[in-house]
């Protein structure tokens, strides 16, 4: 089974690496293809604005099947994120419908879901949260009651962030430049292949042979 992760991740860390999601930055942890660190970009025109998050993406030996873990590396208050720094969000919520929270299955985790997929629900999720079931729920009160506050602890953060931010990592200040745009090279019958080439996961510390 870890075998179909390594090469799904490998695959998916290529295309990201190659083009990558407005917004994100992604390497690998200690070369570990199951651990990926992630740096979010504030997006402009926000409360976040300016800011570099740092946060972890843990995958289980059964992705796709299953879904990963989002972690912020510092503190980030937000209604969606618990005091751990554990997102919180209905796509990294293991696959089938939850009677219990009223989770229908097509909200949650399915095998066809990618990292892309996932990092852009993360951004659409900061600035615009959840807030009927809150993770943080001091979060969740201010942000519904006492804006100013709220966004007076998330300023506070977004300054600490910026020493996170890499020399060769550019920080957008419009729409414009965030929304980074790219044309995807012609695919070969190679590319289209679901899985990475040997050589691919070579490159990632991937064993070629099958488990």
């Amino acid at each position: 089974m870890s075998s179909i992760a390594e090469k799904t991740l490998a695959k998916q860390f290529k295309e990201l690496s190659t083009h990558p999601v407005p917004g994100f930055n992604v390497e690998l942890k200690n070369d570990n293809i199951f651990e990926w660190q992630v740096g979010i970009i504030g997006p402009p025109d926000t409360i976040y604005q300016g800011g570099y998050f740092l946060a972890t993406l843990k995958f289980p030996e059964d992705f796709p099947f299953n879904p990963p873990t989002f972690t912020f590396n510092s503190d980030f208050f937000h209604p969606n994120v618990y005091t751990d720094g554990k997102l919180c969000i209905s796509i990294l919520h293991p696959p089938g419908d939850d009677p219990l929270s009223g989770e229908k299955a097509e909200e949650r985790w399915n095998p066809t879901q990618s990292v892309e997929s996932i990092l852009l629900s993360v951004v659409s999720l900061i600035n615009d949260p959840n807030c009927s079931s809150p993770a943080n729920v001091d979060a969740g009160v201010m942000y519904r009651k006492d804006r100013d506050q709220y966004n007076a602890i998330v300023k506070k953060q977004v300054e600490e962030s910026k020493k996170n931010i890499p020399l060769e990592v550019h920080i957008p200040t419009t729409d414009d430049q965030y929304q980074v745009k790219y044309q995807k090279q012609e695919m070969t019958p190679d590319d289209n292949d679901f899985w990475c080439e040997d050589d691919d996961q070579e490159s990632f510390g991937v064993d070629s042979d099958d488990d």
